[in-house]
């Protein structure tokens, strides 16, 4: 065997191979090797762990770093943080050992780490200390090289955006970085990810999309991993999206009861209670703080302020169609907004009025008889009749008009209930279709 050392302790190597039985000169020493022994000849190299491994310290030492995704375990939205499960691989050179493996019987041995110099490669997002179980051994090659492994648990640092939850990408950073040596990716990124996709331990919530890398300008001594993961979304759509629909379409049906019930309103104040009761139990499913407001929670304080805006209209109809003949007349500007506009657009419009009749005419000069004398006086009062009637037309009339007001603004409300249904139908389909396609 040959044990190649830095200058300066060429003279352990002439008093450790001075015996011709130990260096192997023997052929069938050389054929059947003796591990203790040769763990005693490397044993000098164990003294100089304290040092990089170089002839000369002007040489750079490359260190090849690779990994291999086992887990993805969760994402903290309210701490901001990735936490994943890693196998990492260093590669390095120990330019102070070689062996010529024919004469040793062995290309490479396993020893423990601690007889080595390690280097201190550092996840510049890390947040936790590693609660991985450590790896006490490594593989010493032949040629010197050196080849470390060992799981990490990383909790991770990560810019997430929720905005899409539940269809959301996150798009998480990994820098592995040294103050010292030059680190370089030691495997292709598509090989990283294929390998990592085979071997996914947890199927879980998430899932990884892919893995791409990235040299960072001015930093030879570091490189960056993106690590994009995937939401799955399907527990969230059955447990949180359906059920409010359900709900929502509920409400809307509602108004095919008659305005003029009680029940309606009794029915809507159920439906709001038992929403709420439903947004309590599922607040857990809900990311708790991000950069920017979900969409999810957009969409439910919406449908909670539909259905609040429905109890209302239905306690205003049913206020006009009990109250409306002791109203005032219906305002000017209500009768074009309301009656005229909106009645329109909800293909309602505004109901002819009848023509009055004009009053009689003074009659022409009247005799001077009794007979005319009673004439005159029923006609006062058949005109005092009339004008009682005429009251109480106009009093009918303006009742119609505010019922009139409160089943347009009935039918608007009802129109408005299925537009936003269907937006809110086709937009979580089409971000759910466009989710799996990136």
């Amino acid at each position: 065997c040959k044990v190649k050392w830095e200058p300066g302790h060429s003279y352990l190597v002439s008093s450790l191979f001075s015996s011709l039985v130990f260096c192997g000169a023997v052929e069938v020493n050389c054929s059947q090797p003796d591990h203790p022994s040769f763990l005693v000849a490397l044993s000098p190299a164990f003294d100089l762990s304290a040092i990089r491994p170089v002839e000369n310290q002007k040489t750079c030492t490359n260190i090849s770093v690779h990994f291999t995704l086992y887990g993805i375990l969760g994402v903290d939205e309210k701490s901001q943080l990735l936490i994943t499960y890693i196998w990492l691989y260093y590669w390095w050179k120990n330019e102070f050992i070689s062996w010529d493996p024919v004469q040793c019987g062995t290309d490479k041995i396993s020893l423990p780490k601690e007889k080595f110099w390690i280097p201190d490669i550092v996840i510049n997002e890390f947040m936790e200390e590693n609660k991985a179980p450590s790896v006490p051994y490594l593989y010493l090659y032949n040629d010197g090289k050196i080849k470390d492994t060992f799981p990490v648990r990383v909790v991770s640092s990560c810019n997430l955006n929720i905005y899409t939850f539940p269809f959301d990408i996150q798009n998480c950073s990994l820098t592995f970085n040294s103050y010292v040596y030059y680190v370089f990716l030691g495997r292709d990124p598509k090989t990283i990810t294929e390998l990592s996709k085979n071997v996914m331990t947890t199927m879980g919530e998430w899932e990884l999309v892919d893995i791409t890398a990235q040299k960072l300008v001015n930093n030879d001594d570091m490189f960056s991993v993106q690590v994009r993961v995937r939401r799955r979304a399907t527990m969230y759509v059955v447990n949180l999206l359906l059920p409010s629909c359900f709900l929502i379409t509920l409400d809307l049906f509602s108004f095919l009861l008659p305005a003029e019930s009680t029940d309606r309103s009794s029915f809507k104040m159920t439906l709001i209670l038992g929403y709420t009761v439903f947004l309590l139990i599922m607040n857990d499913l809900l990311p708790v703080t991000g950069n920017t407001i979900p969409l999810i929670n957009v969409f439910f304080s919406l449908c909670l302020a539909l259905m609040v805006a429905s109890l209302l209209e239905t306690i205003l109809i049913t206020n006009l169609l009990s109250n409306s003949p002791d109203f005032s007349p219906v305002p000017r500007w209500i009768r074009i907004l309301v009656l005229n506009c909106l009645g329109c657009l909800v293909c309602m419009p505004r109901k002819t009025e009848k023509p009055k009749n004009s009053g009689t005419g003074t009659e022409g000069p009247a005799e001077e008889d009794e007979a005319l004398m009673e004439l005159k006086s029923l006609s006062r009062v058949l005109q005092a009749i009339r004008c009682e009637v005429e009251q109480q037309q106009n009093g009918k009339q303006s009742s119609e008009e505010w019922i009139q007001v409160g089943f347009i603004i009935d039918r608007l409300l009802f129109g408005l209930y299925i537009a936003f249904i269907s937006v809110s139908f086709f937009t979580i389909i089409i971000v759910w279709i466009k989710s799996y396609k990136q």
